[in-house]
């Protein structure tokens, strides 16, 4: 049997030493004390707007819930954040023979690591590599430009370090590096300023967004989100269909802080009246690898249904959309383990299953690296039936789940 300690379990641990009763904590979280006693035993799988309830209620951050704060700074678990971390804090000028960077060249590295953490199956293994000396050589090549005459190589190179902060920052995230997540949203921000444009200024706060959201500060993101849309509407041109295919991000960023505040019918009216009409002027697009468009807003509608515990009717609008064509794995894969989350909630076990499969089919390596998903898929071992336990036990050992 694994080894791990699942969110449950941890759950269980905080609500203890904080000296409530299941009823208590269920009764302030809005659920069942028998929900919670699911929970806590490994039978359930909390969604991440109620594990955010929780952390409130405890007076714990939602990392620790999670288990990421034990794992975050342990380099046994993936070696590539302690060399992330190295270069986002080394400060160490360029040698004089380098002050001419080839800024053509930095432009296809940064785009190529994109292609790889957003086309790639293993994304993880093949970016760890790639992230941690590219990031070196965009530092470098904004140090060497740093008193140059020449604006316009200033700002490419800004440019360029802001596309690769956006790549960091959900990569951090993704390994259990919130830490290094939000420092990389930062710099992002200071990038794309640098760069003096709206547009990348936008698209820097939506991922500032995403961090804050991660970390259970949802009133911070839909603060930043709010402040980037007016920002837009003052700097660029009305109808430019990049800028409406990122303000439409920044809304579904609004919306996701809106169910984390307790408020769906908030969230399902930004989707309703703000996201859907900029999706339906945008198309299907990738503006700054934000993934935007009708499918990926069909998706967040998904989410905020599951979150709110509406699976049934999660389930009816997930039936209606086929991701298939989305330029992210990592999006497919998000919509395939909030199915299987879905499933989950109805007690459909075989679901259950089905939809770990599909995400595993196009993020293998999420499997391992994803808290929840992983406690899926233990939930599942201790349930599933005669009929289909070999082939749960069979995904538990490929995402090295078993000890």
């Amino acid at each position: 049997m694994s080894s791990e300690v699942r969110v449950g379990e941890r759950l269980r641990f905080y609500r203890q030493a904080k000296g409530k009763t299941q009823a208590v904590v269920a009764g302030l979280a809005g659920v069942t004390e028998d929900y919670l006693s699911q929970i806590e035993r490994g039978l359930k799988t909390p969604t991440i707007a109620l594990l955010h309830r929780f952390s409130k209620i405890l007076g714990v951050r939602l990392s620790e819930l999670l288990g990421e704060s034990a794992t975050e700074h342990d380099e046994a678990v993936l070696p590539v954040g302690k060399a992330v971390q190295r270069a986002l804090m080394s400060y160490d000028w360029l040698p004089a023979a380098l002050d001419s960077p080839d800024l053509s060249g930095l432009r296809a590295r940064v785009d190529a690591a994109w292609g790889i953490w957003q086309g790639s199956q293993r994304r993880y293994s093949e970016a760890s590599p790639v992230i941690p000396d590219l990031m070196a050589d965009v530092q470098a090549a904004q140090r060497a430009l740093a008193g140059s005459s020449e604006g316009e190589l200033r700002r490419e190179a800004a440019r360029i370090a802001a596309d690769l902060y956006f790549l960091l920052r959900t990569f951090a995230k993704r390994i259990g590096r919130t830490d290094l997540s939000l420092l990389a949203a930062d710099r992002a921000v200071l990038a794309a300023d640098a760069a003096d444009d709206p547009v990348r200024m936008a698209a820097a706060k939506w991922n500032l967004g995403h961090i804050l959201l991660a970390q259970g500060e949802p009133d911070g993101a839909e603060e930043v989100v709010v402040k980037a849309i007016e920002a837009l509407h003052r700097e660029m041109p009305q109808g430019d269909q990049t800028a409406v295919a990122i303000e439409g991000a920044l809304w579904l960023v609004s919306a996701v802080a809106a169910v984390r505040n307790g408020d769906p019918w908030k969230a399902r009216d930004q989707l309703r009246d703000k996201a859907w009409p900029a999706a339906r002027i945008s198309g299907e697009a990738n503006v700054m690898w934000t993934v935007f468009g009708p499918v990926n807003v069909g998706l967040h509608a998904v989410s905020v249904e599951m979150e709110t515990g509406q699976a049934s009717e999660a389930l009816r609008l997930a039936d209606e959309l086929d991701p298939s064509g989305l330029p992210s794995l990592e999006r497919r894969t998000t919509f395939a383990l909030e199915v299987a989350r879905c499933y989950e909630q109805r007690r459909d076990d075989p679901g259950v299953f089905l939809h770990l499969v599909n995400a595993e089919a196009s993020g293998p390596e999420d499997l391992r690296y994803n808290t929840l998903a992983r406690d899926l898929v233990q939930g599942l071992l201790k349930r599933a039936r005669p009929t289909y336990a070999p082939q749960v036990r069979a995904l538990a050992e490929r995402i090295d789940l078993l000890a």
